[in-house]
C-alpha cells in the first residue's frame, strides 16, 4: 500500500472518530492517553447478596442465643455455693446419659423419656383432634344462629373459667381408667378456645357478603365454604393454636395424678427418686415440644390464609 492510501485511512479514521465525540468536548491531544471505565467485578453482586443474607441470619439467631446464653448465666451463678438445684454442666451430664438411650423398655413403669413423650403427645391428639371435631362446627352454628348464641353462652360462661384439673376426677369416675380421664381433661380445657374463635370469626364476616349470599340465593353449604370458611379461617387457626397450648400443658398435670406412662408421670417418678437434674431436662423436653406444636400450627396458619393471596 502507498503512503497516499495510507493517509487517506488514517483521515477517515479521524473523522469517524470526530463524528462519533459528542459536541462541545475536544479531540485528545496526540500521544496522551485515554481513560476508560473499569467493568465492575463479576462477583461483586454475589458477594453482597451473601453479606446481606448471612447478616439476615445473624439477626435472627443471634437474639434468642443471647437470651439463651444469659439463661444458662443465670442458673450458673445461681448454683455456684451448691444446694439442691444442679448446676449445668450437672444436668448436661445427665441429659448425655438420657438421650444416649431415650426409648429403652424395662418394665411398664421403667421407659425411656422418649416413650414417654410420645404417649403424652398421643392422649394430646386423641383429646385435642375430638375438641376440634365438636369445637369447631359448635363455633359456626354459634355465630350464625343468634338464639343459638343466646342459648349456650351462659353455659359457656360457666364451665369455662373452671380449672381444667377439677374435670379429671369426673372422667375418673365416668371412664374408670386413668388414660380416658386424661384425655377427657384434654377434651374440655381445649374446646373453648376454638368454639369461641371460630364463633368470633363468623360474627365479624361483613353483613354485606351474607347479604350478596342472599340475592343470589347460595345455599347454606355455598354460604359456608365460599364465604364463611375464608373468612373465619385466622380466627379459627387462632384458636386451635391456643387450644394446642393449653392442652400440652394440662396433660403434664393431669399425668401426675393419674400416673401410668407419660411425662408428666415421668417427671413425678423422678421427684420421687430424687433426681432433681431429670426434672430440669423435663422442663426443657415439655417446653421444646410445646414450642415446636406451636410453631407448626403457625406454619400452617400462614400457610392457609386467604388474606395474605
Amino acid at each position: 500500500m502507498s503512503a497516499a492510501a495510507m493517509t487517506d485511512q488514517a483521515g477517515d479514521a479521524g473523522k469517524v472518530t470526530d463524528a462519533a465525540r459528542p459536541v462541545g468536548t475536544k479531540p485528545a491531544a496526540a500521544g496522551t492517553p485515554v481513560m476508560t471505565a473499569a467493568p465492575a467485578p463479576s462477583g461483586s453482586g454475589g458477594g453482597e447478596r451473601l453479606l446481606a443474607a448471612l447478616q439476615a441470619v445473624l439477626r435472627a439467631v443471634m437474639p434468642p442465643v443471647a437470651g439463651l446464653a444469659l439463661l444458662i448465666g443465670l442458673w450458673h451463678l445461681a448454683t455456684l455455693n451448691g444446694g439442691g438445684i444442679p448446676s449445668p454442666a450437672k444436668t448436661w451430664d445427665a441429659a448425655v446419659v438420657l438421650f444416649s438411650d431415650p426409648f429403652y423398655r424395662e418394665g411398664p413403669n421403667d421407659q425411656g423419656i422418649g416413650w414417654n413423650v410420645l404417649a403424652s403427645l398421643q392422649r394430646v391428639g386423641i383429646g385435642f383432634s375430638i375438641a376440634a371435631l365438636v369445637g369447631i362446627p359448635a363455633g359456626f352454628l354459634l355465630g350464625r344462629f343468634a338464639i343459638l348464641s343466646r342459648m349456650l353462652n351462659p353455659i359457656i360462661s360457666l364451665l369455662r373459667p373452671v380449672s381444667p384439673l377439677a374435670w379429671l376426677p369426673i372422667g375418673l369416675l365416668v371412664f374408670q381408667r386413668a388414660d380416658p380421664a386424661a384425655t377427657w381433661t384434654i377434651f374440655i380445657c381445649s374446646i373453648w378456645p376454638m368454639v369461641l374463635n371460630t364463633a368470633q370469626g363468623v360474627t365479624r364476616v361483613p353483613q354485606d357478603y351474607l347479604n350478596v349470599a342472599r340475592v343470589l340465593k347460595l345455599s347454606e353449604w355455598k354460604v359456608f365454604t365460599r364465604i364463611l370458611f375464608p373468612a373465619v379461617l385466622p380466627y379459627m387457626l387462632t384458636g386451635i393454636r391456643l387450644s394446642i397450648g393449653t392442652a400440652w400443658l394440662v396433660i403434664v398435670a393431669a399425668e401426675m395424678l393419674t400416673g401410668g406412662v407419660g411425662i408428666g408421670f415421668w417427671v413425678w417418678d423422678e421427684w420421687n427418686n430424687l433426681k432433681v437434674e431429670h426434672i430440669i431436662i423435663a422442663i426443657f423436653v415439655i417446653g421444646t415440644v410445646g414450642l415446636a406444636l406451636e410453631q407448626t400450627l403457625m406454619l400452617l396458619a400462614r400457610r392457609f390464609n386467604y388474606e395474605g393471596r
